[in-house]
């Protein structure tokens, strides 16, 4: 019996045949670029090999693109992240927007507990490409005729808890609750 595989951390045996997302075709391309800024590959040669990693639909169509670079044993391991999800010293724990807004993006540390308010504002946190100071992080967010956006990782762990007074909230995409995991390198969100 085989299992319905969504992503490619979902299958035990990595599977070459699997179609591949826009995140895997991203994180090899990082693997091409961290080799041409070794000297490992010329420009020429990285452009042509990211024109095969961004027309590529398979695993398997990454194997020969990255296979003579040492940061990578074949494609499958250039699909898998490059750095840990958990450690870091958070510099942030408030995101304030009133008649505003306020977002955080991009490479950040999340503290183990964050605190968002938005009155007559708006603020988006995207913690995709964030790391997390522990391994369990509680969201307190507050929005007063205000809006709230989160997004978190597509490997995290999320429990959602929530009531509005004259507002709304909802949850978008696929959020599960799975408790138990302890030592996974996935982060839990509260």
């Amino acid at each position: 019996m085989i299992a319905k595989v969504e992503r490619m951390s979902d299958s035990p045996d990595r599977r070459p045949d699997l179609r591949i997302s826009d995140t895997d075709r991203d994180r090899a391309a990082e693997v091409l670029r961290e080799a041409h800024a070794e000297g490992r590959i010329s420009i020429d040669e990285l452009d042509e090999r990211l024109t095969s990693v961004y027309s590529a639909k398979t695993f398997a169509d990454l194997v020969p693109v990255t296979r003579d670079l040492p940061a990578t044993r074949d494609a499958a391991a250039a699909a898998t992240p490059a750095r840990t999800r958990i450690g870091g010293t958070p510099r942030f724990k408030l995101s304030l927007a009133i008649l505003g807004g306020a977002s955080r993006d991009g490479r950040w540390v999340v503290p183990p507990e964050y605190t968002a308010v938005a009155t007559l504002g708006g603020i988006k946190l995207d913690m995709r490409d964030a790391t997390f100071a522990e391994a369990e992080t509680t969201i307190k967010a507050f929005a007063v005729m205000g809006g709230m956006e989160i997004t978190v990782p597509e490997d995290a762990e999320v429990e959602v808890g929530a009531f509005g007074v004259r507002a709304a909230w909802t949850t978008a995409g696929r959020v599960q609750v799975r408790p138990g995991r302890r030592g996974s390198a996935s982060p839990a969100l509260r």
